[in-house]
């Protein structure tokens, strides 16, 4: 299949993360982290709705109670997409000026595993946190500055999960039953010269697909990568946006690929180079994903 890329919105966004189809409504919700807000698309109309959230949502996840679950600087909550109320489930268990949620995803028994970014960058303080039922527990601390690409293998053996401070995507084996984590594997390694004029961008948010291919988006890349799940580079697909951040499976057939993008926090020169930064994109792919689980609550 051709990388033949489109526009699916057209209206930027300051750090546009967490795509994330909702099939029940064939609708598309996406985050603007820096723009502390959430959106909704519905394709086939070209309706858009967007809500302003108190702090920095970063990531979302179906609800089994209907709406989303949220994982915002301030904490977890359940946001009505009907009413627009939001519920706090949790606060944030980390200091808030410091640190905020960062990429997460809803697993297949119903928990929410969301990550975190130590915003001073100083040392691999961030985090992994879970919330299961309503209660929130500690995964794991350290060995990460950027936590992102959340994903789990389609059976439920493997979690993936990138940092994207240290350029690394790692996997490890993962019991679905207990939730239990085990220790993580080497999956891919890129470069960290940014001078270099091989440098391919770094690993950010990602998505798994019907055939278990982990897709990673590289951030200052412009590009996206599938990875089978040896690791073994299958595809590469050109995007005309620097910093693609996230990517999602939708549309009636799950055969396509939604894609975030930061736009107006990236520097003017970029966003000239790259006029569609921050627009969300859409392409076709070969291979469906999978319907993404509810979170239990």
């Amino acid at each position: 299949m051709s990388d033949a890329i489109e526009v699916a919105y057209d209206q930027p966004m300051a750090v546009g993360e967490c795509p994330l189809w909702n099939q029940a409504e064939a609708c598309l919700y996406w985050v603007d982290i820096d723009g502390f807000a959430i959106h909704r698309l519905d394709p086939a109309s070209g309706a858009h709705r967007s809500w302003a959230m108190e702090s920095e949502p970063a990531a979302i996840g179906l609800h089994a109670g209907g709406g989303l679950v949220v994982a915002l600087r301030s904490g977890f909550a359940h946001f009505d997409t009907g009413s627009g109320a939001l519920t706090p489930i949790a606060p944030a268990p980390y200091d808030t000026g410091k640190v905020r949620f960062n990429d997460g995803r809803v697993d297949a028994a119903g928990r929410f595993w969301v990550g975190t970014l130590y915003e001073p960058r100083t040392e691999q303080a961030a985090e992994m946190y879970c919330l299961e039922r309503g209660q929130v527990r500690l995964a794991w601390s350290g060995g990460m500055t950027v936590s992102n690409g959340l994903g789990f293998s389609p059976d439920r053996q493997w979690m993936y999960h990138s940092d994207t401070t240290s350029h690394r995507i790692d996997r490890y084996p993962f019991d679905a039953a207990t939730g239990n984590v085990g220790e993580a594997q080497p999956f891919q390694r890129f470069s960290t010269d940014k001078a270099a004029a091989s440098y391919g961008g770094r690993p950010d948010g990602a998505a798994v697909d019907s055939e278990g291919a982990y897709w990673s988006a590289m951030f200052e890349g412009g590009r996206l990568l599938r990875l089978s799940s040896d690791g073994e580079l299958l595809r590469e697909v050109v995007l005309p946006v620097r910093a693609p951040t996230m990517m999602a499976f939708g549309g009636p057939d799950l055969r396509t690929l939604y894609i975030t993008s930061a736009g107006t926090k990236r520097p003017a020169d970029e966003r000239a180079r790259y006029p569609l930064s921050g627009c969300v994109l859409s392409m076709r792919v070969d291979v469906p994903g999978l319907p993404e689980p509810l979170y239990q609550p």
